[in-house]
């Protein structure tokens, strides 16, 4: 299959600036970037771009697809309250049946929302990797695995079984230092040097949760994990709040990611991440939502305009996080988190996982800099179309993934309603 994008622009992503180019994909590869070329042979279709926007797809680097089921149920309440009362109750009732039909939810939001690839923390993950490979989506499992879920057998298989390629694949990880028992986070570092592999989690989301692990062990989560050898081979956290500055140098000199999630971390008041600081620091960065209970909704553009609002606020900067840094974390930053060094850019030879933007609508007018609209004025009303592995599975409002949204959507709401029952 070859498709052409020709007579518009094309933001490869590094460096970020547009061009006017088209861009050529084969099967599931970008086969050409550049000025248009008279051997360009047959197509099997072409796009005419009209002056529109082909850039990188999101990399949605933190993500509870399966969430979906709370979207505005618990609403309204702090961290440990929205979790203990709210959550894990509601949460104990799920099959694995329904995750698979709750992360197909979430896929639509994310595929209509310019996002290619999302880094999956959950239970069932059997059934979110099916979600994903059955509606042709780019996942990136966290392995999950606390005190009462899972085992170090099981995240050992996890491991092996989606890291043989497709649009599955695993990185190592646990729920938190506060979920799980000291026994467990040394017998996952085991598994991290066995593999020589990164490991990700949960980090210092609140200040209690800090606290708490200053009581338990002396030390903050960042440092007390990494006295255990767990970042020996690189990872990093999610959130990353409330770092003292010893954690902060651990980030930077153990090459750590800190993905911020700010949306979710503005409305359960969990705090500002310091990202201005650990990106002067040199600590990488990327961007992700969180859940569809906590955020509550799975969009990248709101997300973008709140880690660049909030650091200016924070640090009483205007210039603080600039557009275009923050829309690396967006893109990029968050495809290297996620081990998809192939999905990062658009080059030839890359994976052809990309979205098309409007440019003729009212916000994006007029273009005096790209890359500032789409952070700061871009929304999803802007997202024309979003390819993934090569192939077109949401264009100009519909979704080509093999089943009817509304068939989502009602499965979804049987499952709450059983749940409420």
């Amino acid at each position: 299959m070859r498709i052409r994008f020709y007579n518009g622009l094309v933001l490869t992503g590094s460096p970020a600036q547009p061009e006017r180019a088209e861009l050529w994909v084969k099967d599931d590869r970008i086969e050409y970037v550049g000025a248009p070329r008279e051997d360009a042979g047959a197509f099997d279709r072409e796009i005419d771009l009209a002056g529109d926007l082909v850039m990188p797809g999101f990399k949605n680097a933190h993500t509870h697809s399966a969430m979906t089921f709370l979207r505005s149920y618990a609403d309204d309440l702090p961290l440990l309250d929205w979790l203990n009362k709210q959550v894990f109750p509601m949460e104990a009732k799920l099959t694995a049946d329904d995750v698979y039909h709750l992360a197909k939810l979430a896929i639509l939001e994310y595929l209509a929302a310019g996002i290619t690839a999302n880094f999956d923390m959950y239970m069932f993950t059997e059934a979110n990797a099916a979600a994903s490979r059955d509606m042709g989506f780019r996942t990136v499992l966290c392995g999950c695995i606390h005190d009462f879920y899972n085992t170090p057998d099981g995240l050992r298989k996890m491991y092996e079984d989606y890291n043989k390629g497709g649009l599955v694949s695993c990185i190592l990880g646990f729920h938190a230092e506060y979920t799980c028992s000291e026994s467990l986070l040394r017998e996952i570092s085991a598994i991290a040097h066995e593999y020589k592999a990164p490991v990700f989690a949960h980090n210092s989301e609140s200040a209690s949760e800090v606290a708490g692990c200053i009581e338990r062990h002396g030390t903050t989560p960042t440092a007390y994990l990494d006295s255990l050898g767990l970042f020996d081979y690189g990872g990093g956290g999610y959130h990353c709040i409330h770092l003292s500055d010893e954690d902060k140098a651990i980030f930077r000199d153990r090459g750590l990611w800190a993905v911020s999630c700010p949306g979710s971390n503005t409305k359960l008041a969990s705090g500002i991440a310091p990202l201005t600081q650990l990106h002067d620091m040199g600590v990488h960065l990327a961007l992700g939502t969180d859940g569809p209970a906590s955020n509550n909704c799975l969009d990248m553009f709101r997300e973008m305009f709140l880690a660049t609002g909030l650091q200016k606020l924070a640090n009483q900067d205007a210039s603080a996080m600039a557009a275009e840094t923050v829309f690396e974390m967006a893109t990029r930053g968050g495809a290297l988190a996620m081990g998809l060094a192939d999905c990062d850019t658009l080059a030839p030879g890359k994976k052809a996982d990309l979205t098309v933007l409007d440019m003729r609508r009212p916000n994006m007018q007029p273009v005096n800099a790209v890359v500032k609209n789409i952070v700061y004025s871009g929304s999803t009303s802007n997202i024309r179309l979003t390819m993934i592995d090569g192939r077109i599975l949401y264009e100009n409002g519909s979704f080509f993934v093999g089943e009817s949204p509304d068939a989502i959507y009602e499965k979804a709401n049987a499952i709450i309603n059983r749940m409420r029952g």
